[in-house]
């Protein structure tokens, strides 16, 4: 948990003295609760009739885990498949789609690279984004510029450039490419305890490329009513903390990467921590935000995501942050989520 602590600790520590802003009196805490997938089939190089059963799991079980827990407006968990461009299969996009056609999600861009210039990058995802708009009928086109829009996830957390070896990117001005190619948000982080980690946590923000420099999302303007004037791309950051329900020897709290994994299923006190430290709209403290992770293709994670623990967590949430006086619950895609705090930042009501 020490490893690059020194990053992002000085801002946590500022945040855990701050107070949380409260909503106005009288009016609930909107919760936008998104989960976004690293969903990799083929994760630890499987073959393809494993990875085929990844994703039958997923066909067979998301829909049982979810049906009937519904939200403020009735509407049932999301789930934001982010696919490898390296590991594209149409069928297996096909199957995604139907998934997501089914009500249950969406299908956003993931990638894993290393050694492409900076031209190869851009015309990298420019054609995987009209590939699953045009072929698979996913993603969604901008009306005014024509672009495919996608939201984006970094493989190996090195967004930017940002490990200091430069494995796994190699390209500084990936923030730049990203806007110029659709991404209409990035939701890679937190990456803690990975070097990669940015000082600021618990946020949404615009980030300023310098395309000299890595790591140009290390820091950048909050995202706040009534706009933000310049920054090249939206990052969307899950909850970064301290637990100290979680002790390592009884003595060193574990660290809260909002992550859902096999050994860490959601919980009622993961939940709490997240509504502490989750993200809002500056000026709009009647909104947060709150971004889970997760690798849900291998079998060794689907137990947090699929069946009993799931669907009793989910369950928990409606019965206990639905209320309509304290709470209002909306579960969400990626896409949706952003769509929430563009409204925020131009005065409008969200969903």
């Amino acid at each position: 948990m020490m490893r690059a602590m020194e990053l992002w600790l000085p801002a946590y520590l500022a945040q855990v003295l701050s107070r949380t802003p409260r909503p106005p009196a009288g009016e609930p805490l909107t919760i936008y609760l998104a989960v976004a997938d690293h969903f990799e089939p083929f994760w630890g190089r499987a073959s393809e009739p494993l990875a085929r059963q990844r994703l039958a799991a997923w066909e067979r079980e998301l829909g049982p885990t979810v049906q009937e827990l519904g939200d403020a407006l009735g509407r049932v968990p999301q789930h934001t498949f982010f696919y490898p461009l390296e590991d594209y299969r149409p069928e297996f996009l096909d199957r995604l789609a139907a998934l997501c056609d089914r009500g249950l999600g969406q299908v956003e861009v993931h990638l894993h690279h290393q050694g492409e210039s900076s031209a190869q990058l851009e015309e990298m995802l420019l054609a995987y984004a009209e590939k699953l708009h045009q072929r698979h009928g996913l993603l969604r086109r901008d009306p005014e510029s024509g672009r495919v829009l996608y939201g984006f996830i970094h493989g190996n957390w090195a967004l930017d450039n940002s490990l200091p070896d430069g494995s796994w990117c190699g390209v500084n001005d990936e923030i730049s490419i990203l806007a110029r190619t659709g991404c209409y948000a990035d939701f890679t982080l937190p990456s803690a305890p990975s070097p990669a980690q940015t000082r600021t946590i618990n946020a949404i923000y615009y980030a300023t490329d310098d395309p000299l420099r890595p790591k140009s999302h290390d820091r950048g303007r909050p995202s706040r009513v009534g706009g933000v004037e310049g920054g090249d791309l939206l990052l969307v950051q899950g909850v970064l903390a301290l637990d100290w329900r979680r002790r390592k020897w009884g003595l060193v709290p574990r660290l809260e990467t909002s992550d859902l994994s096999g050994h860490l299923p959601p919980s009622a006190s993961r939940m709490r921590l997240w509504l502490a430290f989750a993200p809002r709209v500056h000026g709009a403290p009647q909104a947060c935000f709150i971004k889970l992770s997760c690798h849900g293709a291998p079998e060794k994670n689907q137990p947090a995501l699929l069946g009993p623990v799931a669907r009793d967590f989910y369950r928990h949430l409606t019965q206990h942050y639905n209320d309509g006086q304290r709470f209002r619950l909306c579960f969400v895609t990626c896409w949706e989520m952003v769509q929430a705090i563009h409204a925020l930042e131009q005065g409008s009501d969200p969903p």
